[in-house]
């Protein structure tokens, strides 16, 4: 092991807690491996993936993340591939090729690859050595960052046989991990978990008022040198902060989900080069983030968890020096964090059409997230989330993602591209071609009607459009993601289906407002802070870490809501107005006061509303007043 790790990875010796999991995983065992943000854990599959004769599949949940560790591991000679949503058919076509010649170690995929059947039944083909799951937490329907594709890959892993897998994770409470290790059938002596206790990270907690806060901030940041992080939850906080910071002269950038995408990018390049000190950023900032000067987090809005707390203070202090880890308390955030929460969740009548929806298209059928977002009205992700709940209890089965429509610009004639082709293939390519719509200066395919029209596969007119675009005869482009399942049994009481999801939702609904009150009880704790945090993640510390609030003498303080205050005459006029002008998309008492607390649903969106003036109108009170309203408008 040590002569592998210094000559592919520089280290003469390994970390905390590394050793035991590679030795665990070469001794043909799975392993979980719970360290804290910056801890090490890449290595302890990449060193395996080395030594063992086969394939080590990795599956990760950026595609980011995947990138800037496949560009790593090739810059040091390692044969490391991904496969990921922005490859041509031509890099696809490559990773495919030095998967079947076995000339690669390591391959990364999103989970959500994994519901593409022939993904799958190639993969059956490969001899899999390894599977690591990065991010593991996301499996536990209780974790902080649920992802519905992440709960299938317990069962995928045993359908592909693999012999070993590694669950990796910076934040998984031990009812978190105690899911993982039920799902992977891990030995309690192979979860090896090491300290949260960073020696080097000064908690701080500062409770404030919302008009105090951002001079507080100011002050704060022009108090320390070197590279900093603020956290916020909205967007358009973070654009109202850093503007507010850059006027002062702090060097400073935004960056969050609503960016285009190259502005994201330059804003996270400048901060790592050292161009620019500050980035205020929502949590699209931040996953696989490895700089090692950073000397200051600040959480300028109350986190959602103490998981996504530590997880973001984390990245901080990595190269060892001392950095301040504050959160500025401010009760204001509550109402907006507990909308969110209250909002999330589906009513009974929308989960209801869904299922009906899904459950009546027959033995074989495919569906539109986006679709049946609209249509039900609910989040995109909920949608996948109760797809999946169907897939875990054998109802659906997924058997591939698929565009809708495909749409071409013929960069040459037709009669040069047909030339030279035999005339079986001249003759299908030309039903293509005039089977087109033509609008513009591009034509339209939707390849499941034309699959139908010529009585032929799917994956045959596909096939032959990429192939236009490989030999440079037209320019492609795709949209309107669809997922093809099967229906595996019946369903049964459709009614009693529909009733037990409502029950999941709920309680994860509660579950969430939990985690919100462990963040203030952070705030109010009287004891060492990050005795606090630790004791969160199962460990207990000897002793008071000595370099927090409460060790230093700072006091506790309870964050204290702010009174809310009374709805306006004008304001039931104009939310009445609103019910009066009987918007679809506003139909329910509970998607009016959705809409009333700024929650954008996806009906509200499509139709437009958000530009109402009524919009976000109550946003600043509780989810269940505005509730109360909206049933009496």
């Amino acid at each position: 092991m040590l002569p592998t790790l210094r000559e592919h990875f520089g280290h003469a010796a390994f970390r905390e807690g590394q050793e035991p999991v590679v030795r665990a995983l070469l001794d043909g065992r799975s392993a979980l491996a719970v360290f804290p943000t910056g801890g090490g854990k890449s290595l302890c599959y990449q060193l395996p993936a080395l030594l063992l004769d086969g394939l080590t599949l990795v599956v990760s949940p950026l595609i980011a993340l995947m990138r800037d560790q496949v560009d790593a591991l090739t810059a040091k000679g390692i044969s490391a591939a991904r496969l990921d949503s922005t490859l041509d058919a031509d890099q696809i076509r490559d990773v495919y090729a030095r998967l079947d010649a076995g000339t690669l170690k390591l391959l990364y995929v999103a989970p959500e690859r994994f519901a593409n059947e022939a993904f799958r039944q190639r993969l059956k083909r490969l001899p899999i050595q390894l599977a690591a799951i990065d991010e593991a937490h996301c499996i536990s329907e209780w974790g902080h960052n649920f992802r519905p594709d992440y709960l299938k890959l317990a069962r995928i892993c045993r359908r592909l046989k693999v012999p070993r897998v590694l669950c990796l994770t910076a934040t998984a409470t031990p009812k978190v991990a105690r899911d993982i290790r039920k799902a992977f059938r891990i030995a309690t002596a192979d979860h090896v978990q090491l300290s949260f206790h960073r020696a080097n990270l000064d908690l701080r907690v500062t409770p404030c008022t919302a008009a105090e806060r951002k001079s507080l901030l100011l002050e704060k940041l022009t108090a320390i040198d070197g590279p900093a992080v603020v956290y916020v939850t909205r967007q358009e906080t973070a654009e109202e902060v850093a503007t507010f910071l850059a006027k002062n002269g702090l060097s400073v950038r935004a960056y969050h989900a609503g960016l285009p995408a190259e502005f994201r990018a330059d804003a996270q390049s400048s901060f790592m080069a050292g161009d620019t000190r500050i980035i205020v950023a929502t949590i699209a900032f931040g996953m696989g983030i490895d700089k090692s000067n950073i000397r200051a987090v600040f959480h300028y809005n109350l986190p959602k968890s103490l998981e996504n707390h530590t997880q973001e203070i984390g990245r901080a202090g990595r190269a060892g020096l001392p950095a301040t880890c504050e959160m500025l308390a401010c009760g204001d955030d509550l109402t907006v964090l507990e909308n969110f929460i209250y909002s999330d969740a589906p009513s009974p009548r929308a989960l209801g059409n869904l299922i009906d929806r899904v459950l009546r298209l027959g033995p074989v059928f495919d569906v539109s997230p986006y679709e049946l977002s609209t249509i039900c009205d609910i989040r995109p992700g909920v949608v996948s989330t109760v797809t999946t709940y169907l897939e875990i209890d054998g109802i659906i089965e997924a058997t591939g993602t698929f565009y809708a429509t495909y749409r071409a610009k013929l960069l040459n004639k037709p009669e040069k591209i047909l030339a030279g082709r035999s005339p079986a293939e001249r003759k299908f390519i030309q039903q293509i071609l005039d089977s087109g719509e033509l609008k513009r200066w591009w034509l339209y395919f939707q390849p499941t009607l034309l699959a139908e029209k010529f009585n032929c596969p799917r994956d045959k007119i596909v096939a032959a459009l990429n192939g236009l675009q490989s030999a440079g005869d037209i320019i492609l482009s795709v949209w309107g993601v669809r997922h093809g399942y099967k229906l595996k049994k019946d369903p049964g009481d459709l009614k009693q289906l529909t009733a037990s999801l409502v029950e999941k939702f709920q309680s994860r609904e509660l579950a969430d407002l939990a985690r919100l009150r462990q963040v203030l009880g952070l705030s109010a704790f009287r004891g060492c802070l990050t005795g606090y945090l630790t004791k969160h993640f199962g460990e207990t510390l000897k002793e008071p870490c000595g370099h927090c609030d409460r060790c230093r003498g700072v006091p506790a303080k309870t964050i204290k809501r702010p009174k809310f205050r009374r709805v306006t005459d004008e304001e039931i006029a104009s939310v009445r107005r609103l019910v009066d002008e009987k918007h679809a998309a506003l139909n329910t008492p509970r998607q009016l006061a959705k809409f009333l607390c700024g929650m954008a649903s996806p009906a509200a969106t499509r139709a437009r509303l958000t530009r109402n003036n009524a919009f976000a109108l109550l946003a600043d009170l509780p989810f269940a007043e505005v509730l109360a309203i909206a049933e009496a408008a």
